[in-house]
């Protein structure tokens, strides 16, 4: 698999924590002042932009009617889009599903802790350690939003089991999961026409794309879709 290249510069990394898990390695890296989470070799994500990992979550709230709504964050990775969630007291209920124990633990006892400002004490806040396809498949109430950011996206999973999220099962599960006039956003590396198409063929509606340029590559893009 090829490997997209960090965006956080030239800097040698040091390497501050290593894990192996169910999924595979998971490593927490520095890179001059920035972190970056590598998965099975692969570079999911830094802490050197969050703005589309902020923009996941504001593009649904902007989009949601309900008073006092709820959100599913699907990867608390660097903890920006959590942090952005906590910061708006408009969200009534917050979850975030998180795999990968050594992401917790980076944000609970670690340097990723600055990055999710204090939210895994947010009294809204709850966070699941569970696979997150698992959780949309089971039981438990509606969202008013989801917001999923696992991997580096549709086209470029990390591993073979992120690929089920992404088609008819995973987007028929999140389908469920969304109350009625919910929105789903999903974070992607790279544009992909065929997941739109995708998500129009699940039953989603009002499908269409917000992109973010980034200093090196393609822009981040974030999908968004409307349970109707």
């Amino acid at each position: 698999m090829p490997v997209l290249p960090s965006r956080s510069g030239p800097a040698a990394p040091v390497t501050l924590d290593r894990r192996d898990g169910p999924y595979g390695e998971v490593v927490l890296r520095r890179r001059g002042a920035h972190f970056e989470i590598i998965a099975n070799g692969c570079f999911l994500m830094d802490t050197a932009d969050g703005r589309s990992e902020r923009l996941l979550v504001q593009a649904a709230l902007d989009r949601l009617t309900a008073a006092r709504p709820s959100v599913l964050i699907g990867g608390l990775g660097v903890g920006f889009s959590l942090a952005h969630a906590a910061a708006d007291p408009r969200w009534a209920r917050i979850a975030v599903v998180e795999r990968e124990q050594a992401v917790i633990d980076w944000h609970r006892r670690g340097p990723l802790a600055a990055f999710s400002a204090g939210a895994l004490d947010d009294p809204r806040v709850v966070v699941e350690h569970t696979d997150l396809l698992a959780y949309l498949a089971g039981p438990g109430e509606p969202y008013d939003a989801l917001c999923l950011d696992v991997d580096n996206g549709p086209d470029w999973t990390v591993t073979e089991a992120n690929a089920g999220l992404y088609g008819p099962a995973g987007l028929a599960a999140a389908h469920r999961r969304l109350a009625p006039g919910g929105v789903l956003a999903v974070w992607s590396a790279q544009p992909s026409e065929p997941f739109e198409r995708a998500l129009g063929a699940a039953g989603f509606v009002e499908v269409g794309t917000l992109e973010v340029d980034v200093v090196r590559g393609v822009p981040d893009v974030v999908h968004l879709a409307r349970r109707a």
